[in-house]
This record gives structure tokens, C-alpha cells and sequence, in this order.
């Protein structure tokens, strides 16, 4: 029995390159690479022969004019892990870095990212650079419905013997429906759900789980998270949601 942590990726990305390339021994749900791949080529195509207009569309851009690198191909850029590549506001929060061997160990083999390219991948999995905006289309291929079509099934016998926590963005929902009981987060300020700081609580939370390495949704519920206070709890069908009043 574990844990297992469903997580959102983050726009803000690190540009550092890592001395391993784009590899099915890379990935988790290897017998899937293929399809991964495919996924991969398509973008790399794209990118290479697109218009600026497009390629701004694309990558959720103004202009080209701040990078040169845009059109490099993502087949030769070094790769690092994912938790290491995404250096948004979660992941700033969560300091992985700053993590003993064992809570960074933890994550590496319990938290499912699902990103807007490279679709479910774990933490530790190893990732290039790559610019993407959420929700954008590569010629009109609709990538989170590939991969929820393609991936939902490895992802179901993943989770199935673990407890499951969701702490994806409301969108990523669209990658991967979880289709057994689980349990959410939602996030008021003064009684009202609130969005603006969730991403922030999100990777403090994370931290606070990897730190003390639960196992199980009863030792989860054990925890006391800096800042945040229990005000409810209700069953929604699969999802058990808890209500964390910010107090800070």
C-alpha cells in the first residue's frame, strides 16, 4: 500500500540540460512509448516547419523575439527529472531540492505528473525543456484526449492496489478520470473557495506528505499542514473533499 499523488505540471520551466535525451527507459508505463513518441514526433514536426503566428499560438507567446531556441529539436535537448524541470509556483513551494534523500525518493516513485506534452509521467521520470501552452492543439490533435484514451488503462492498474490523492489543476482532469474512491483538497479564504493561492498550498502540502512519507489516506489525514485548518469534509460520489480554510 502507498500513496499515490496526482499532480499538475507548471508553464515555468528550467532551461538547465541534463546529459540523458528522450528514451523509452526514461518513462514509466514503458510499453506505452510508443504512443508517447508518436505524441512527440508530431510536436517536433510541428515546431520545426510552423509559422511564427502559429508557433506563438503554440507556446501561449506574444512574439519569437525572446528566444532563439525555440524551434531546437526536443529530441536533442538533455533531459533532467520532471520534478526538477517544472520551477513553477507548486514546485518553488515544494523545494525539492531542500528534501532529504528519502522525501525525494518518495516523490520520484509517487507522484504522477501529467503534463500537456509528454501526457502521465512520474516525477522522477526524465524530461527536456519544452514550451507548450495548456489546452493548445498540435495540428488540430487533441492531447489530452490521446492520452486519456491511450494511457486511462496503464493508469488504472497503476493506482489500483494504492490510495490516491488529487491534487491536479481542474483541467488535467481531462488526461485521466480516476475511477475509484480518492481524495481532494478545495481551498477557501474566509469561507470562500479561492484559486489564486492554491497552486502555492498545493506544493506545500505536497512537502509536508513527502517529509513525513505517508502510506495511506489514514495517515494522511493525520497531518497538520502549516497555515491550513480542517473546516469540513464530504463524500462526492468516488471523491472524499476536504475543506482547508487558509488562515495566513
Amino acid at each position: 500500500m502507498a500513496l499515490k499523488i496526482l499532480f499538475s505540471p507548471s508553464e515555468s520551466k528550467s532551461t538547465f540540460a541534463g546529459d540523458s535525451y528522450i528514451r523509452k527507459e526514461n518513462f514509466t508505463f514503458a510499453k506505452l512509448f510508443h504512443l508517447r513518441l508518436e505524441i512527440l514526433k508530431k510536436y517536433a514536426s510541428f515546431v520545426k516547419t510552423a509559422s511564427d503566428k502559429e508557433l506563438c499560438k503554440l507556446f501561449g507567446f506574444k512574439n519569437l523575439d525572446t528566444d532563439d531556441t525555440l524551434r531546437d529539436d526536443i529530441f536533442a535537448k538533455g533531459c533532467i527529472k520532471a520534478i526538477l524541470r517544472y520551477d513553477g509556483v507548486a514546485y518553488k513551494h515544494l523545494n525539492y531540492r531542500s528534501l532529504d534523500t528519502k522525501a525525494q525518493g518518495y516523490i520520484d516513485e509517487n507522484v504522477l505528473i501529467f503534463s500537456n506534452l509528454f501526457g502521465p509521467i512520474m516525477a522522477g521520470d526524465l524530461i527536456p525543456e519544452y514550451k507548450l501552452k495548456q489546452g493548445e492543439k498540435i495540428n488540430g490533435l487533441d492531447i489530452e484526449k490521446f492520452y486519456n484514451e491511450n494511457f486511462s488503462a496503464a493508469i488504472d492498474e497503476f493506482l489500483q492496489d494504492d490510495d490516491v490523492l488529487d491534487l491536479r489543476a481542474g483541467f488535467y482532469e481531462k488526461f485521466y478520470s480516476i475511477k475509484k474512491e480518492y481524495i481532494s483538497f478545495k481551498f477557501l479564504k474566509n469561507g470562500k473557495v479561492i484559486s489564486h493561492h492554491t497552486k502555492a498550498y498545493r506544493g506545500k502540502i505536497l512537502k509536508e506528505i513527502s517529509k513525513n512519507s505517508v502510506n495511506d489516506k489514514t495517515q494522511l489525514m493525520t497531518l497538520n499542514f502549516e497555515g491550513l485548518r480542517l473546516i469540513d469534509m464530504k463524500k462526492i460520489g468516488l471523491k472524499t473533499e476536504f475543506a482547508l480554510e487558509i488562515e495566513e
